[in-house]
């Protein structure tokens, strides 16, 4: 039992390199920064209960991230380590519930394969570094998934008590875009509709929505209707044209792009379990399907809609593997393609990043290192290949090279600090001992357009002693610091104002100083 634990802890260490980035973060401004910044301001104001955005209500989505990240920066500090360590934990349950649903619906044998897999997966391994609820929703619905599936062979109380509450956590998470979730299972839960009479389910389900349901008593009182309209306005927002307005077979492109390197596998592993479907839990072909179908039908796509799907898809990128290395033809093409060109393609890659597109990319030292690294452990990894005749050594090297190339990516910080000059010139800012330990207010005035305030987000979060949002440079005290673009000539005219700092990376926007009132 001990030897077990200990191969167990093992094997789950090896997630850490991809889990756990060490070096500076800096964030994205949506949607990430949106939620660090109301989990700043929920910390800054003590206001628990309605997420604010520059001093006004916002209603239209659930305070779950947000009340999560302040939390976790309550406990460990201001800083974007404690930000995303909610998003880690779930990450690392993510693997683990991806690790029981190869069990249970593959075989107990090699489960670590398609957790490497999923682990290697560019939609997965991105969400996984973003301070947002994706990855936290997604765990919660392969935990229903796991289950769910694990009530075909047990009865047992726990698991429709965790069938039932994953519901209404979830919902916390991503409001009504649980029923997505649910509509697929439906079709499976017709047969097993006495789950809906255990009140095992029932007891779950209503705690489950404890959460939301406290909240949504709580702010009663200080909103103008109720919480349930605001949602439902935001559901018809997504449901309608926007900025996110895409055809409806954007998935059937933009899944395999974003599940690259195992696109391919994965649809041979469907196409093979389909054969097999009196044989198999028909979960594994039908639900990935459902769920598809229904995120299509959605005005607004996105790639991480299909987050949740992505566990079960790399249980059948796994089969993939496997059919096309019991494919002789299949396999002589891999080997081909795995071991040669693929490898030549890279090495080739290297010295032309070199000599043609380095100015361009303008890596600095330490994303350089990894990439090139990754790169290469990449290609050595997938030329063994041939060194080596049983399947499973063949699926491990097969493996190793993209959880190589990912984990290199990961701590290169090209995905971590996706903010960096701008973090780089706020860190030169704020060196200065007479400023650091200012408060700075916001010309809320000067936010013009998305890029202005996709800017000033990223700045507020890097900004250590960030205050509130002004209408106005005419609010400011004498001495007292703003970020504001100096773009109201009216303001101007009437007060004077010391530029701080301001550089080519957060332009236009400027620290100033209010240095003179004309009375």
């Amino acid at each position: 039992m001990a030897s077990k634990s200990i191969k167990n802890f093992f094997k789950f260490s090896l997630f850490l390199p991809i889990l756990l980035y060490v070096g500076e973060r800096s964030y994205l401004s949506y949607d990430e920064g949106f939620y660090a910044l109301q989990a700043k301001w929920i910390i800054q104001n003590k206001n628990w209960l309605i997420p604010t955005w520059w001093g006004e209500y916002s209603l239209d989505r659930t305070i779950g991230i947000q009340f999560l990240i302040a939390k976790s920066q309550e406990i460990f500090g201001d800083s974007s380590f404690a930000a995303h360590l909610p998003v880690t934990l779930a990450s690392a349950l993510m693997l683990f519930t991806t690790f029981k649903l190869h069990q249970i619906l593959i075989h107990k044998q090699e489960a670590i394969f398609s957790v490497l897999i999923l682990s290697t997966t560019y939609l997965w391994f991105n969400f996984a570094h973003l301070a947002t609820q994706d990855i936290i929703f997604s765990l919660l619905v392969n935990i229903g998934l796991f289950s769910f599936i694990k009530l075909d062979k047990n009865e047992n109380q726990l698991y429709l008590f965790l069938f039932g509450a994953w519901i209404g956590l979830a919902f916390m998470m991503k409001t009504f875009f649980v029923f997505i979730p649910i509509f697929a299972i439906l079709p499976f839960l017709f047969f097993k509709k006495e789950i809906l009479l255990n009140k095992s389910f029932w007891i779950g389900l209503f705690i489950g929505f404890v959460p939301f349901i406290w909240w949504s008593i709580s702010i009663d009182q200080y909103i103008d209707r109720n919480i349930f309209i605001y949602l439902f306005d935001k559901l018809n927002e997504l449901s309608s044209k926007n900025t996110f307005t895409n055809p409806f077979y954007y998935y059937f492109w933009n899944i395999p792009i974003n599940f690259l390197p195992w696109s391919l596998f994965a649809l041979v592993g469907l196409i093979s379990n389909y054969k097999k479907i009196k044989k198999i839990n028909p979960f594994i072909v039908f639900y990935p399907i459902l769920f598809i179908f229904l995120i299509s039908f959605f005005s607004t796509k996105t790639p991480y809609y299909a987050l949740p799907i992505s566990p079960i898809l790399s249980l059948n990128a796994y089969v993939g593997i496997k059919e096309t290395l019991n494919s002789k033809r299949l396999s002589l093409f891999l080997k081909i393609v795995g071991t040669c060109l693929i490898p030549s393609c890279i090495y080739l890659l290297i010295p032309i990043y070199f000599f043609i597109i380095r100015k361009s990319l303008n890596f600095n030292f330490k994303e350089e290192f990894f990439v090139i690294l990754g790169l290469m452990l990449f290609s050595l990894s997938w030329l063994l290949i041939n060194q080596f005749h049983k399947p499973k050594h063949i699926i491990f090297l097969l493996i190793l090279g993209p959880y190589l190339l990912t984990t290199s990516i990961v701590q290169s910080g090209l995905i971590t600090d996706r903010s960096r000059p701008i973090r780089e010139s706020l860190e030169y800012c704020f060196s200065k001992e007479n400023i650091r330990n200012e408060v700075i207010q916001v010309n809320k005035y000067d936010i013009k357009n998305n890029n202005l305030h996709s800017k000033i987000i990223k700045i507020s979060l890097l900004t250590p002693k960030l205050g509130k949002g002004i209408n106005s440079l005419e609010e400011l005290k004498d001495s007292e610091y703003a970020w504001a673009t100096l773009n109201n000539k009216a303001s101007e005219e009437k007060f004077s104002y010391q530029i701080i700092f301001t550089d080519d990376n957060i332009k236009p926007w400027k620290l100033i100083k209010k240095i003179y009132t004309n009375n």
